[in-house]
């Protein structure tokens, strides 16, 4: 049967398929655009945190749903990053900014938080062209970085926290910011959750890390989430010295 403009269910399925991916994608960019509004006008911090999480169930859908559906597109692949800067990017230095202003009377102090906005560009734009991220990644992924800064409200507020008695809160975020937007932009191999197989023998870097996220989690909640992401920096550097020597020592 003849279709007017050569339209065939199969051509037009295809092209359904091919734009799946990116309604996650502008799914994950419209989070981060609310999440920045109400931080601005309402100083909800909290609100923020909930729509980088839920931005990161987009992230990972957009991700999955490609794989799964063996789609690809080089429009795709920008608007990936481009939505990853304003939601990863810009509205965790938003969130930043926000507590060190509440923490802090010096004018120029709060927009130190701004780094993180530069150093994540940077580490997309890197991202992008850096052929050798294929299997792992290089420095911190952007959407960590923002999950991780996305549990200072929940736990620098609470009454008991330790380290405010010894830095000034306003220095403690400065001191976070610095560091972590460092490793944004570093040579570190970090593990990439991404299984070929499931043997222990390749993987189990991988599986500890998880295990122990998950415990962390059940027994800390959302306050886990810095110590989780200290974790997989360390168990990463752990796993590439290990790599190294299986690779000088085979037998």
């Amino acid at each position: 049967m003849c279709h007017p403009h050569g339209l065939t269910p199969a051509f037009v399925i295809l092209s359904v398929k091919k734009h799946i991916p990116n309604l996650f994608t502008c799914l994950n960019l419209l989070s981060g655009s609310i999440g920045i509004i109400l931080v601005l006008k309402n100083n909800d911090l909290r609100s923020g945190a909930y729509l980088i999480w839920l931005a990161g169930l987009f992230d990972f859908l957009d991700g999955f749903v490609a794989r799964t559906l063996k789609v690809n597109s080089k429009i795709g692949k920008e608007l990936d990053s481009l939505a990853d800067m304003v939601t990863f990017g810009l509205l965790p230095a938003i969130m930043v900014f926000d507590m060190i202003q509440a923490s802090s009377d010096h004018p120029i102090l709060p927009y130190t938080a701004l780094i993180i906005t530069v150093f994540s560009a940077l580490r997309l734009a890197k991202f992008n062209i850096d052929t050798r991220q294929s299997e792992h990644f290089i420095g911190l992924p952007t959407p960590a970085n923002a999950l991780l800064i996305s549990s200072l409200p929940f736990i620098i507020y609470q009454q008991n926290f330790w380290l405010t008695e010894v830095l000034p809160l306003s220095g403690l975020l400065v001191i976070i910011t610095v560091v972590f937007s460092l490793l944004l932009v570093s040579e570190i191999k970090l593990m990439a959750l991404k299984f070929k197989g499931f043997q222990w023998e390749v993987n189990k870097m991988k599986y500890i890390f998880i295990l122990m996220a998950l415990v962390s989690l059940s027994v800390f909640k959302i306050k886990a989430f810095p110590l989780v992401i200290t974790l997989y920096i360390l168990l990463s550097i752990i796993n590439n010295f290990l790599i190294s020597n299986t690779r000088k020592n085979p037998n």
